[in-house]
C-alpha cells in the first residue's frame, strides 16, 4: 500500500474531528529553514529525530526545535536498549513513509505495523498549538498537543510522553 500523502492525513485527521491549520511554504530541510517562517505561523516549532536502538528497536523523538536531547542518554529516557543511533533515510521511509526532512509524528498514518515508538517531550506538550509537516516538507500543519495525541492514537500509537531536559 503506498504511503498516505497530505491529502489522505488532512482528511483523516478530519474524520477524527482534529481540527487542523495547513500552510504552504518552500521546502524547508532544517530547523534553522523552518524559523525563517516563525512569524508567519503561529504555536510552538518542533524537531523530530528519528533513531533506533541495539536491538532494532525504533524510535520518533518529537521535541520542541530548541530541546537539547542527549542522544548518549536518551536511551534511558526511554526504554531503549543500549545508546539509540540515527535511522537509515531508507528505514525512516519504509517505516513511516516519509523522507528526511519531512519527519513528522503524523507518519505514524503510515506505519500500521506500529513498529516505531513515538516520544513526545513534556515540555512541548504545553504550547497551544504544535507545528509538524504534514508527510511533505512543503507544508505545516498546525494542532493543539491533545489533538496530537488524539491523532497517534488514532493510528495505534499510545505515545511515551517524557521530559527530555531530565537527562542531563
Amino acid at each position: 500500500m503506498p504511503p498516505a500523502t497530505p491529502e489522505d492525513l488532512l482528511a483523516f485527521l478530519a474524520s477524527f474531528d482534529i481540527p487542523a491549520h495547513t500552510v504552504e511554504h518552500p521546502a524547508l530541510f532544517t530547523v534553522e529553514q523552518s524559523q525563517a517562517l516563525r512569524g508567519t505561523i503561529p504555536g510552538g516549532h518542533t524537531k523530530n529525530l528519528f533513531v533506533k536502538d541495539r536491538k532494532g528497536r525504533l524510535f520518533l523523538l518529537v521535541a520542541a526545535e530548541d530541546a537539547v536531547i542527549d542522544l548518549k542518554r536518551v536511551h534511558e529516557t526511554i526504554g531503549a536498549q543500549g545508546r539509540v543511533s540515527f535511522g537509515s533515510p531508507e528505514l525512516l521511509e519504509e517505516a513511516l513513509g516519509i523522507k528526511p526532512g519531512a519527519v513528522t509524528p503524523f507518519g505514524a498514518i503510515n506505519d500500521a505495523d506500529g513498529r516505531v515508538t513515538v516520544v513526545l517531550d513534556t515540555s512541548m506538550m504545553k504550547e497551544a498549538r504544535l507545528n509538524f509537516h504534514p508527510l511533505v516538507n512543503t507544508r505545516t500543519t498546525g494542532l493543539a498537543g491533545a489533538d496530537l495525541v488524539k491523532f497517534l492514537r488514532a493510528t495505534g500509537h499510545e505515545p511515551l510522553i517524557v521530559g527530555f531536559a531530565a537527562q542531563s
